[in-house]
C-alpha cells in the first residue's frame, strides 16, 4: 500500500508540507446497526430488506460500481468507528476526532487481530453514521474481524495549496495531492475527475456547517438527469466535480463555484439519498477547472487495483420495478385507454 512518502508527480501544486502535523487516531471495525424496522421504504413506496452501513463489505472495494447494488448506502471495504466514550468534553469526542482527522489517502495500520500489521488506505468519510472508510486487499478483508482495532496515521488537516490561496482543501492527504495528477496551467488548477455532477441533484448532507465530517449524496431518481451526466456509471472511489457547489463553510449551491470530491458509499432507494461524496476541495471556476479522466479513481490513483470500466447501470428501483399485470388495481395507468369510454354514447 502506498505511503505518505509516495513519489510526487510532475507539475503537482506545492503544499505547506513543513507546517503539517502527523498524528495517530484509532477506531474499531464497526458492527452494522439494525433499525427498529427491517424495511427501508424506497422513494417508489416499496419496502425492501437490504444490507446497509457498517461492518466489512467483503466483495465491494474502491474501483467497483456503486449503482444498481442490492443494498443501501454500502460502504466499501471496512467501516471504522471509535466506540470509546470520553469523560471530558462530548461523550463522542474520540469518534469526532477520528472522523475529523482521518484524510483520504492516509495509511491505516491494523493493530489487533489476525491481520495485525497489515496496512490499508482511508477512502472517505460517511456522515450520519460517522464512519471512516478504509480499503484493504480482498484477502485481508476476508480475515478481518468486527471489533479489530486500527490506527490511522493522520496528516492533512491544515494543508494549503500555497500557490492557490483561494482554493480550500479538506479531507485530503498530501499523498493524494501528490498522486492525483493535478495540473497547474494558466493560473488555474486542472483537476482530473470522472464525472460532472449538477448541484441541483445533491441531497442528504446539505445544511451542515462543515465539510470535514462526512459526505453529501447524489440523488439518482431523475432518470433524464442521470443519463445526461452518466451518473449510472459511478464507482466507489471516483473523483467527481459538483458544479455550482461551494463546500468551504459546508455544502451549498453557489453559482460559479465547484466542489471536487470522492464517491464514498453506494446508492440508496431512500428519498433524498444516493451515492455519497466526501468533499476534497472547493473554489471558484476561475481557480479550479475539472478535466475528464476516466481513470480518476482512488483505486488507480494509488495503484491499488484496476477500476472496473465505467458502465451505466440502472438503479435498484428501476431494476426491480415490475410492470403491473392486467387486472391489478395498479395496472390502470399502464393499460391502453379504452376507446369506447371516450366516445359519446351511440343510439
Amino acid at each position: 500500500m502506498p505511503s505518505e512518502l509516495a513519489t510526487t508527480r510532475a507539475g503537482t501544486p506545492r503544499i505547506n508540507t513543513d507546517e503539517l502535523v502527523a498524528a495517530a487516531v484509532t477506531g474499531q471495525i464497526a458492527h452494522p446497526v439494525g433499525r427498529a424496522s427491517a424495511y427501508r421504504i424506497g422513494y417508489d413506496g416499496v419496502p425492501r430488506v437490504l444490507h446497509g452501513t457498517g461492518g466489512i463489505a467483503l466483495n465491494k472495494r474502491i474501483g467497483d460500481a456503486c449503482v444498481g447494488l442490492a443494498s443501501d448506502h454500502t460502504e466499501p471495504g471496512v467501516a471504522l468507528h471509535h466506540n470509546g466514550r470520553e469523560i471530558v468534553g462530548p461523550r463522542d469526542g474520540p469518534n469526532n476526532a477520528l472522523l475529523t482527522y482521518a484524510c483520504v489517502g492516509n495509511a491505516v495500520h491494523v493493530i489487533s487481530g489476525p491481520c495485525e500489521g497489515r496496512i490499508g488506505l482511508v477512502t472517505g468519510k460517511h456522515g450520519g453514521v460517522n464512519h471512516v472508510l478504509v480499503d484493504f486487499p480482498s484477502e485481508v478483508l476476508r480475515r478481518l474481524r468486527i471489533g479489530d482495532r486500527m490506527q490511522v496515521h493522520s496528516v492533512g488537516p491544515g494543508m494549503r495549496l500555497t500557490d492557490h490561496p483561494d482554493i480550500d482543501v479538506f479531507n485530503a492527504s498530501p499523498a493524494l495531492i501528490r498522486r492525483w495528477g493535478l495540473v497547474e496551467r494558466d493560473g488555474k488548477l486542472h483537476v482530473p475527475v470522472t464525472h460532472l455532477v449538477p448541484a441541483r441533484v445533491m441531497g442528504s448532507g446539505l445544511g451542515k456547517n462543515t465539510a470535514w465530517r462526512g459526505d453529501y449524496d447524489i440523488q439518482l431518481a431523475d432518470r433524464q438527469t442521470r443519463e445526461r451526466y452518466r451518473l449510472g456509471s459511478l464507482r466507489f472511489g471516483d473523483m467527481v466535480a459538483i458544479m455550482h457547489a461551494d463546500a468551504r463553510r459546508g455544502p451549498l449551491f453557489r453559482s460559479g463555484f465547484v466542489t471536487i470530491g470522492v464517491v464514498v458509499h453506494g446508492d440508496s432507494t431512500v428519498s433524498g439519498h444516493g451515492p455519497g461524496v466526501t468533499p476534497l476541495m472547493s473554489g471558484s471556476l476561475n481557480s479550479i477547472r475539472p478535466m475528464h479522466a476516466p481513470q480518476a479513481n482512488l483505486a488507480e490513483i494509488f495503484d491499488v487495483r484496476r477500476a472496473v470500466p465505467p458502465r451505466a447501470r440502472p438503479t435498484l428501483i428501476e431494476a426491480t420495478s415490475r410492470r403491473p399485470r392486467r387486472g391489478d388495481p395498479a395496472a390502470i395507468a399502464h393499460e391502453k385507454p379504452d376507446r369506447d369510454r371516450h366516445e359519446p354514447l351511440r343510439r
